[in-house]
């Protein structure tokens, strides 16, 4: 049986978005407030009683008994989401109303337009992924500033102006909007960054969070799953998400150490996640559109299938980076495609094409991008200035993982200079 959090977390983005349509979204405080009261008559009643068998509908019943309950007492005192409020005036179709919206099918499809009403126009991309965080995956403040690196007053204050926005629109999002296809492409941006900062995580606790991954990968499921949704950019995304996902038992070995792609154990590898994301991939190729998802995800893919580092084909992801480049330029991802150069050419071209990177002072407080000059300083013979190189990383590395891994880089170049 899952754990009482992940239940809770993955329940508490379902109830929020089924009530934020039976409250309307400017009523978003009265529907978290129900779920939290869902969630504390359900720790009281299954410590006397224990765990129902179907906990996920204990808790909608609940949160159901309690919005018809919220809704009488208060319906002459709020504004109602409009198209709904005249049904919960008459006894007669309140309940059958309330019965309708909590319906299986009508729950995924407001998880879907919470989605994309939590990516409004208006919101920076911080503040859209805080609020799918926060509303949309359970999770709390604290947590969320944890993850990227903020105080909770700060989060505390993003995720309420950004609210304030939502309940100005009256209603979730529909997805008839002329404005669909924009915000879709800011929906798959969000979730994107947030399955890259589980990934590639900032906390100062851990250099990967799991957790963020698979919210993210959640997520991408429901576009996935709906035919209005599931564009070859949506498949082109989950497809990239399953093929990194696949790598992640390899990122971290037996100690929990740190380890870069020429270390990791591949057989840790999950073959099935990269067997589904080629299928994804493959289904994601129709149309006209490259994506970058397209790209990353073939990116992916060359990595993935390639038993090591040596046998990867360098040249290959050489050719892909630089239709990436074209696609959605960037100076990671001329950092990224400098590193492929040195695989496949040698370390002192990937070196050159390092200095050649256009906006290169934006990659300044990166630790990986000094990381990339110290290794590749030391694979031309220059152990001075890779050691400084891997000191300017080890000054911004995110947490102990990290830092530990540059020590020891440190430490495997400097060891032969004192011999």
């Amino acid at each position: 049986m899952e754990s009482g959090e992940h239940l809770f977390r993955r329940e508490a983005g379902r109830m929020v978005a089924s009530l934020a349509r039976i409250f309307g979204i400017q009523n978003l405080d009265l529907a978290e407030d129900v779920v939290q009261d869902a969630f504390c008559r359900a720790l009281d009643a299954w410590k006397q009683r224990g765990m129902p068998d179907n906990p996920a509908a204990w808790l909608m019943k609940t949160a159901k008994n309690r919005a018809i309950d919220v809704l009488r007492r208060e319906r002459t005192a709020r504004t109602f989401e409009p198209a709904l409020a005249r049904s919960y005036h008459s006894e007669w179709t309140l309940v059958p109303t309330v019965n309708e919206l909590l319906d299986p099918a009508a729950i995924e499809d407001d998880q879907l337009r919470m989605m994309f009403t939590c990516c409004h126009p208006r919101l920076n991309a911080p503040a859209q992924i805080a609020l799918v965080l926060n509303l949309l995956c359970g999770f709390s403040i604290d947590e969320i500033a944890h993850a990227f690196l903020s105080g909770h007053a700060a989060i505390e204050k993003r995720i309420q102006r950004a609210k304030k926005v939502l309940a100005q629109t009256n209603d979730l999002f529909d997805l008839a909007d002329r404005d669909f296809p924009a915000r879709l492409a800011s929906v798959q941006r969000a979730l994107y960054l947030l399955f890259s900062e589980g990934y590639h995580s900032a906390s100062p606790s851990a250099a990967v969070r799991s957790e963020l991954c698979e919210e993210a990968m959640r997520l991408a499921t429901l576009l996935r799953d709906r035919e209005l949704t599931a564009t070859p950019s949506t498949r082109a995304l989950c497809a990239l998400m399953y093929l990194n996902a696949a790598r992640l038992p390899g990122r971290l070995d037996a100690a929990g150490e740190l380890s870069s792609l020429s270390e990791q154990d591949r057989s840790r590898w999950d073959r099935a996640l990269i067997e589904k994301g080629s299928e994804l991939l493959d289904a994601s190729a129709t149309g006209e559109h490259l994506s970058e998802y397209h790209v990353e995800a073939a990116i992916a893919l060359v990595h993935a299938r390639a038993p090591s580092v040596a046998a990867t084909d360098w040249s290959e992801v050489v050719r892909l980076y630089d239709i990436l480049m074209k696609v959605r330029p960037s100076p990671i991802i001329a950092l990224n495609r400098a590193i492929a150069i040195a695989q496949a050419e040698g370390p002192a071209r990937g070196l050159a094409a390092i200095r050649e990177i256009q906006q290169s002072e934006r990659l300044g407080a990166y630790p990986f991008y000094h990381a990339a000059l110290g290794d590749l300083e030391a694979k031309c013979g220059a152990p001075e200035s890779a050691v400084q190189h891997f000191r300017e990383a080890l000054a911004l590395a995110h947490n102990p993982a990290e830092r530990r891994y540059l020590q020891r880089r440190i430490a495997t170049i400097e060891m032969p200079q004192r011999i």
